[in-house]
């Protein structure tokens, strides 16, 4: 039970510390389709793809004292952001979690906005389909986020570079 939660924490780790709910979820989505072994399910979701299972683990490891969450409110709404405590941080230390190349490619996510990881995975979540067909439903489905062709090119050329850091 324990090893996907290391995973997570891992993750948190190398990250430093992320900010927001939703860039937490796009990340870890993204990261496991570019090959890193989260066994997290994933369905789409108002925000694109969404996991209740990740949702249930950050709260199990911030009850577990293994994850800090601060809640700043911001205008007029609130903002997470996560980071491992000293108690997470020790086991960790004592349950080797194996992921080379994750830090380079979560260090990257995390230097991206929200937005835009919800663009990537909303293309990694349509990837059986070609390309014309991923735009449509990025304009269909995301249409209040007046994602551009060029924000969808920028999305593709930024998921090649993803996985090339893995290879």
């Amino acid at each position: 039970m324990l090893k996907d939660h290391a995973k997570l924490m891992q993750a948190i780790l190398v990250s430093g510390e992320i900010t927001g709910r939703k860039k937490l979820q796009k990340m870890i989505y993204i990261a496991k389709k570019v090959e890193f072994p989260f066994q997290e399910r994933f369905q789409f979701h108002f925000y694109g793809p969404y996991s209740e299972e990740l949702t249930t683990r950050v709260e199990e490891l911030c009850n577990m004292g293994f994850l800090n969450e601060v809640k700043e409110k911001k205008g007029g709404y609130f903002q997470y952001r996560y980071s491992l405590t000293d108690a997470g941080k020790e086991f960790l230390s004592m349950n080797n979690v194996d992921m080379p190349c994750l830090q380079d490619c979560l260090v990257d996510m995390n230097e991206q906005n929200a937005r835009f990881l919800e663009l990537v995975s909303t293309v990694l979540y349509f990837d059986n389909l070609p390309k014309e067909e991923v735009a449509n439903k990025v304009f269909t489905l995301k249409s209040s986020q007046r994602y551009t062709e060029a924000e969808i090119d920028e999305a593709y050329q930024y998921i090649e570079s993803l996985k090339s850091k893995v290879q």
